[in-house]
């Protein structure tokens, strides 16, 4: 029987990349509870084409 819970997977996206013209983008998959976590999540990642920490914000 599958379990059923709050925690849903959700995709993160890099903001910076989009403005830089670098080619790629860089993406991470994630979980989260959505009962205690209702609004988007923001993360600092690596993002491997800028080589530097980026601000990602998720994505529907």
């Amino acid at each position: 029987m599958a379990k059923k819970g709050n925690r849903v997977q959700v995709i993160l996206e890099c903001t910076e990349q989009k403005e830089t013209g670098v080619p790629g983008m860089s993406r991470y998959i994630t979980t989260k509870n959505k009962k205690n976590t209702t609004e988007r999540l923001e993360l600092q990642k690596f993002n491997p084409f800028l080589k530097k920490y980026t601000l990602h914000k998720e994505i529907k």
